[in-house]
């Protein structure tokens, strides 16, 4: 994973120092306090589930190894997973996305040891991942798959004490069947990503909203008029091209599969190849988990001004190395903006380093919508304990009632009801010998 750059400040530290957790600022502790009752004021799925925990002990005995996004939502599942009777230990999944306070909050009030400092190099990122694992984790949790990845290869010892782990993103999806294809993967994985209740909310109107957010923040930029190219047309880029547009936004998709592609078409948006969408694009966000989806070759067609930023989970979906290489000066003009001067005259904007940007520049999903993508990983870790002797290695799905349980729980805190079935309809569904 390529370093932070120096919008962010690096700060390296040693997370083996012999201090509980390894975080920036202990002063920041009661400001951590305060976002954290703020995000959880608006996540009361997630509240539920942590109230019966603490009745329940669901995860009693468990050491659970966390490598998430460090934000004030994530502080409100962590608070659960320990409720639930988990010994808990938290690093950040991404340099950039650590919110300081945060961090500070839950080691020192909430009893959580986190290792995660915002603009963290990567010696550091790394040296974090290694201090979770050296609890002796049963359960990890991921958000890119990082730690398992540094159990299947730097620390294969761990791998025959983890019972589960559970995996939130699609880019952590997509490497670890990777790993289940080739025969690598040695404990059962819980695919959270891909619950109805985690993708078709939080990656949709979370990752739109914020998407927008971030690059607002960064740029202050006006979206209404702009052409915006959305890189990928999966539940990310679906939420993120919809957001655009409700700015005001002139929205261009590109895809490489054919379905997703006559989607967006079907939902209105302009549908070209990237090379071509290059060319006429003010503003580009990548947002498919793949590598490299902005090469040299769009870089050296873009046009003056032209802002470049990705949503997906690893900024290699950029290839930043080539835009280097390519300009022939660069500059930093205000906080997560570089800038790079092309040999052509024009000027192209990099927001965040690449990374996420709207948990870079941004304070990422809001609450409310992670109520239910938390709610389903902490359910998650419940079903992985107490089916850990059935789970054989590989990635599983969770099992439907999860989704539902979720979902109507969210619709009563919003005061909503819907319809059920009535003993007729049931009859009528389950049979088959009536007609027209």
């Amino acid at each position: 994973m390529a370093t932070a750059t120096k919008k962010a400040p690096t700060t390296k530290t040693t997370a083996t120092s012999g201090k509980k957790g390894d975080f920036k600022d202990a002063s920041l502790k009661q400001q951590g306090i305060q976002r954290i009752e703020w995000a959880e004021a608006d996540m009361p799925v997630l509240s539920a589930v942590r109230k019966r925990f603490a009745k329940e002990q669901p995860l009693k005995g468990m050491r659970m190894a966390c490598c998430l996004h460090v934000t004030t939502e994530t502080a409100n599942l962590v608070r659960a997973l320990k409720a639930g009777g988990a010994e808990v230990f938290l690093c950040a999944s991404n340099p950039l996305s650590t919110q300081d306070d945060v961090a500070a909050a839950l080691t020192l009030e909430y009893g959580i040891e986190t290792f995660a400092i915002k603009g963290e190099d990567s010696r550091t990122y790394y040296s974090h991942l290694a201090a979770v694992l050296d609890k002796q984790p049963n359960i990890t949790m991921d958000d890119g798959a990082d730690l398992v990845t540094e159990i299947l290869t730097k620390r294969k010892e761990l791998s025959k004490n983890v019972v589960a782990s559970m995996e939130e993103t699609t880019t952590g999806i997509i490497r670890l069947r990777a790993m289940e294809k080739e025969g690598v993967l040695k404990f059962p994985v819980i695919a959270v990503n891909d619950a109805d209740c985690k993708h078709m909310f939080d990656n949709r109107y979370g990752t739109g909203q914020s998407t927008v957010d971030g690059i607002i923040r960064a740029t202050n930029r006006l979206f209404a008029g702009r052409v915006v190219v959305t890189l990928g047309y999966g539940w990310c880029g679906r939420g993120f091209a919809s957001r655009a547009r409700g700015m005001g936004a002139r929205v261009i998709v590109t895809e490489i599969d054919p379905v997703k592609a006559l989607e967006a078409v079907m939902d209105g948006y302009e549908v070209m190849p990237g090379a071509e969408a290059a060319k006429i694009g003010d503003i580009f966000c990548t947002l498919t988990g793949n590598k490299h989806v902005i090469d040299a070759a769009h870089f050296k067609v873009m046009k003056e001004g032209a802002i470049v930023c990705n949503s997906g989970h690893f900024n290699v979906e950029l290839n930043l190395d080539a835009l280097r290489k390519l300009a022939k000066s660069k500059g930093e003009p205000k906080p997560f903006v570089e800038e790079f001067e092309l040999p052509s005259g024009n000027t192209i904007y990099v927001l965040a380093d690449g990374r996420l940007v709207n948990l870079a520049s941004a304070e990422g999903h809001p609450a409310n919508v992670m109520d239910m993508s938390f709610a389903v990983q902490a359910l998650a870790s419940e079903y992985a304990v107490k089916n850990k002797s059935k789970l054989k290695a590989g990635v599983h799905q969770l099992p439907r009632e999860v989704d539902e349980w979720v979902a109507t729980l969210k619709l009563e805190t919003l005061g909503l009801k819907i319809d059920t079935l009535t003993a007729e309809q049931k009859k009528y569904l389950g049979s088959w010998n009536e007609g027209t």
